[in-house]
């Protein structure tokens, strides 16, 4: 439980309140002051995306942070005479309070290594794809997204993989673009929602010092709705088509099955997995026994596989070691005959985790300045104003997430940001911090790739070579998820209060 005394601790010193006493009698920045080092942000980070298109997360995106940090700084320091002690105070103690998150995010990257190459996530498209039908292409591709997403934890490394086949098994039968994209990004990012394995689940729950198991079963309660009626959707829409090529799903399992030793003994990974959810084992240790577990079926059912990776001949103990620990801390690549195929079996290990740590280092940075400078403060006063009910609480929520994640460009950023915003209003009006999570995250992971200028909205009507706005409409699972948050909020259903302000409910 080493890990949540820390995000406890996280959430206590991004709070407001922990500079409270040395900034109590000093005058807050404007709410339009407090702004600038936002806009200071929004437009570095426009032109960083055009010039570093969707490689901006590989060092820009970090730059404009920092400067965005020092326009905090200055502002605080010759406009109201904040010392630098309490922004390093605060920048150092951000940091420290994410650490145990970045060491889980180290952990996913290893795990991911070690599922794909142990044949575990290529098992599980084997088996899924095979139940394509014409008829039910549009929800099977949603399903198979959905499965692998959460597997991965990563909505861009199923579309950049699956989401190119399917995209061309669509196409061949004869769906519009926009539809077959939206199924593939509803998929992918029900995964990224709602998967331990996503880095956006891990730093939502890190930033609204939730744990990260109670706060994906809390997302459930707006997810599976969702889920449903976005399955729906797609059931009736793929019905009326009547077309039966199968040709590409068979190119694609032959060359799964050729290179992978499949079996299903390989779901006992997942399957322990999920045992280990269930019962609520710490996440450190989940996440480490399911890596171990995944290695030792790598050396059991892929040898070959890891003695070319290992770039050995033969299967001895020291070729399986160096393969077995290739798979882990760095990027693998395979050759399965097949390009994208090859795409989808390639993995980036913990060194691929290494920009997303740099990026919410960064981000801590500026979140710690925006609070040290009390502009995080200000601006917080101003949406207080605002909250009356627990709908209008959420809604703004939801409205501020959507607005930043327009503004920043990027879903980071924008889970950092609202998650300090607003912490401080969901506990001071009794309400737990998984609730403010899942609201941050219905309003901010999902809608990212809606957006054409986000970092997630480029990229993705990049690979699947389909303009945002042609897929916007079909995106159902991303539209619907942020009306879910206010609706269910609205019914108060599973809906807790730590304590009551009034006698009187709110509404």
């Amino acid at each position: 439980m080493f890990w949540l005394s820390k995000l406890k601790k996280y959430t206590e010193i991004c709070n407001p309140k922990f500079l409270r006493e040395t900034m109590k009698e000093r005058k807050l920045p404007s709410p339009l002051l407090s702004l600038l080092p936002i806009a200071v942000l929004v437009a570095m980070l426009a032109v960083t995306i055009h010039l570093f298109g969707s490689d901006a997360l590989g060092g820009g995106s970090q730059v404009c942070l920092l400067a965005a940090t020092g326009v905090c700084v200055l502002i605080g320091m010759a406009g109201f005479q904040r010392k630098w002690k309490h922004f390093e105070k605060a920048i150092t103690n951000n940091i420290s309070g994410v650490a145990t998150a970045l060491i889980i995010l180290l952990i996913i990257g290893a795990l991911s290594g070690a599922w794909m190459v142990s044949g575990v996530v290529p098992t599980l498209i084997y088996y899924g794809i095979q139940i394509i039908h014409p008829s039910f292409f549009l929800v099977s591709t949603c399903l198979i997204c959905c499965i692998v997403s959460v597997m991965t934890g990563s909505s861009w490394t199923t579309i950049a993989t699956i989401g190119i086949a399917l995209m061309g098994i669509g196409e061949a039968q004869g769906f519009e673009p926009g539809w077959i994209a939206g199924a593939i990004i509803s998929g992918a990012y029900f995964g990224d929602k709602v998967s331990p394995l996503s880095d956006t689940t891990v730093l939502a729950a890190s930033v609204t010092g939730s744990p990260i198991f109670s706060h994906i079963q809390y997302l459930l309660y707006t997810t599976i709705p969702s889920l449903i009626i976005t399955l729906v959707i797609f059931t009736v829409a793929g019905l009326s088509h009547e077309v039966a090529d199968t040709g590409h799903i068979a190119e694609f399992t032959q060359a799964l099955g050729s290179k992978f030793h499949i079996s299903g003994w390989l779901m006992l990974v997942p399957m322990a997995t999920a045992v280990m959810i269930v019962k609520k084992v710490p996440s450190l240790i989940t996440l480490f026994i399911s890596t171990a577990l995944a290695v030792v079926f790598a050396v059991l059912f892929q040898p070959d596989l890891l003695a070319e990776i290992a770039g050995d001949a033969g299967s001895n103990v020291l070729t399986m070691i160096k393969g077995a620990m290739t798979i882990l801390f760095t990027s693998t690549s395979l050759d399965a005959g097949n390009e994208q195929i090859n795409e989808l079996i390639a993995t980036r290990g913990m060194s691929g985790m290494m920009d997303t740590i740099w990026l919410i280092i960064c981000a801590m940075c500026f979140g710690g300045a925006m609070t040290a400078g009390g502009m995080l403060e200000s601006i917080t006063k101003v949406f207080t104003k605002l909250v009356k009910t627990r709908v209008s609480m959420v809604s703004s929520t939801v409205a501020s997430g959507l607005f930043l994640n327009i503004c920043t460009a990027d879903q980071y950023i924008s889970i950092i940001l609202t998650g300090n915003m607003f912490r401080d209003i969901y506990d001071e009006n009794g309400y737990e911090g998984r609730l403010l999570g899942r609201t941050t995250e219905d309003a901010v992971t999902v809608t990212s790739p809606l957006i054409p200028w986000n970092t997630c909205g480029m990229t993705q009507a990049t690979i699947l070579n389909v303009p945002t706005m042609v897929y916007f409409p079909y995106c159902f699972f991303n539209l619907i998820s942020p009306l879910m948050s206010i609706l269910v909020a609205a019914t108060g259903y599973s809906i807790v209060r730590k304590c009551k302000k009034t006698e009187d409910e709110e509404n």
